[in-house]
């Protein structure tokens, strides 16, 4: 059965993520966070609306209401979660393909859920499961909903409003919007402040969410970029809580370099609470170094946008993110905006009058970093333990000049190995040697 991974639940539609188990996962989060009204959105992909429809049918079994937010950026149902103070359900799998999807949770106030939380909404889940014939007559309730589609709007008007009037002025930048849930969100925000906006891929029709496009391709958007001589492209993925940039040349400006140039420039504005940044394990070692020259401190969590908002919190800061893309202005949201996040970057490049290829490659130097994906029989969650002799081999071998990570994928069964090193060639050297004791041990 299908359980929490770093960002949600998540599976192949309607056969692993059944309407059934997402109906009991539905009743479940209400018995937990509350039998209140909730907020329900989705993404483009073509098993949203029967998904939204299963967790909200579970939610109306469970004793709420439920305000249908339509087809809504994740951190756009996170923001009206924050001002409603009501908890809210996103069905995405975010960067995945349209095959795929998921639901991501928040409390009321919009911040994802604590592993504590998840694991109460489990234990209710496995309740629910093991009553017999507990959900045969779940298909004839009636969803009881209220309409939701100034969700958006209001999204729109608060981002907007972080920002002076024609803020963007003179900028001519490309949007990438996946096929996904920025495709009406993100073009109205930019040139709502100003900027010369050109769209790519916002037409979903279902199928085409992250299909060779978005923050996990940005091949097309680089390719619009060079040819029309734009000063940047924002490319977002599927839900809209990440964000990868490309600058005028056509090379990508990924979270790390996102993260550092919006620590220096709130630090520049005697924003950067405590003087420190939040980042992931997966941050280059270029990033840490940059850091340490300037003089800001890092903080550094397992992987998952909800670890760093944890740390965020916890230590009062402003800023953190994944090198994925995932970057939280902590003072203005309450998780990822990938929307956010690009809108900070252009003000930056708008109000230093430097090209965004000047910004991004003066902020920090990249370390050559490899990352091999082995898909394995079963996860293994302690696979760093298992491996710590061949991992302390290779730690010894690097040296100060690199590092290396091995670690289970949240949502899939999979071991990821990522190795930095001083050259491409030794870290791909070092990663494959790794990669091959995983595949001969555990595939």
């Amino acid at each position: 059965m299908l359980r929490f991974g770093t960002d949600g639940v998540r599976g192949v539609a309607l056969t692993e993520l059944t309407t059934a188990y997402v109906e009991v996962l539905g009743s479940a989060a209400a018995r937990v966070l509350g039998t209140g009204t909730w907020l329900v959105g989705r993404d483009t992909r073509e098993s949203g609306p029967a998904l939204q429809a299963a967790f909200a049918r579970g939610l109306t079994v469970g004793g709420s209401t439920v305000i249908d937010c339509g087809d809504v950026p994740t951190p756009a149902l996170a923001h009206a979660s924050f001002v409603r103070r009501m908890p809210a359900a996103m069905i995405t799998a975010s960067h995945n393909l349209f095959t795929d999807n998921g639901v991501k949770i928040f409390a009321a106030g919009g911040s994802k859920l604590s592993d504590d939380i998840e694991d109460r909404i489990e234990r209710e889940l496995d309740a629910i499961l093991g009553a017999d014939d507990a959900v045969v007559a779940w298909r004839a309730v009636s969803i009881a909903s209220t309409d939701g589609s100034d969700v958006l709007d209001k999204y729109v008007d608060h981002i907007v409003g972080l920002f002076a009037t024609d803020e963007l002025s003179g900028l001519r930048v490309v949007l990438d919007c996946a096929n996904g849930a920025m495709s009406v969100a993100a073009p109205i925000a930019l040139r709502a402040l100003g900027a010369d906006v050109t769209v790519i891929n916002a037409s979903p029709d279902g199928t085409n969410i992250n299909a060779r496009c978005g923050a996990t391709h940005t091949g097309s958007l680089a390719a619009a970029v060079v040819a029309a001589g734009f000063d940047a492209g924002l490319a977002f993925d599927g839900d809209g809580d990440r964000v990868i940039a490309i600058d005028e040349t056509g090379a990508v400006v990924d979270g790390d370099r996102l993260i550092a140039l919006g620590a220096l420039q709130l630090r520049s504005e005697g924003a950067l609470t405590g003087n420190t940044v939040v980042v992931t394990v997966m941050s280059n070692l270029g990033f840490h170094h940059a850091m340490r020259e300037a003089g800001v401190d890092v903080v550094t969590t397992s992987v998952g946008d909800r670890n760093v908002l944890e740390a965020l919190d916890f230590g009062g800061y402003a800023i953190g993110g994944e090198q994925s893309g995932h970057v939280i202005y902590r003072h203005s949201a309450t998780t990822g905006d990938g929307l956010l996040a690009g809108l900070k970057l252009l003000q930056r490049v708008r109000s230093s009058g430097r090209t965004l290829a000047d910004l991004a490659g003066s902020v920090m130097n990249t370390y050559p970093q490899i990352l091999v994906n082995i898909r394995v029989a079963e996860r293994h969650p302690d696979i760093a333990d298992e491996l710590a002799d061949e991992i302390a081999v290779v730690t010894n071998t690097l040296g100060d000049d690199g590092r290396v990570l091995v670690r289970p994928s949240g949502t899939e069964p999979l071991v990821r190995v990522m190795v930095e090193a001083a050259s491409d060639v030794q870290a791909a050297e070092l990663a494959e040697g790794l990669a091959d004791i995983v595949r001969t041990r555990y595939t």
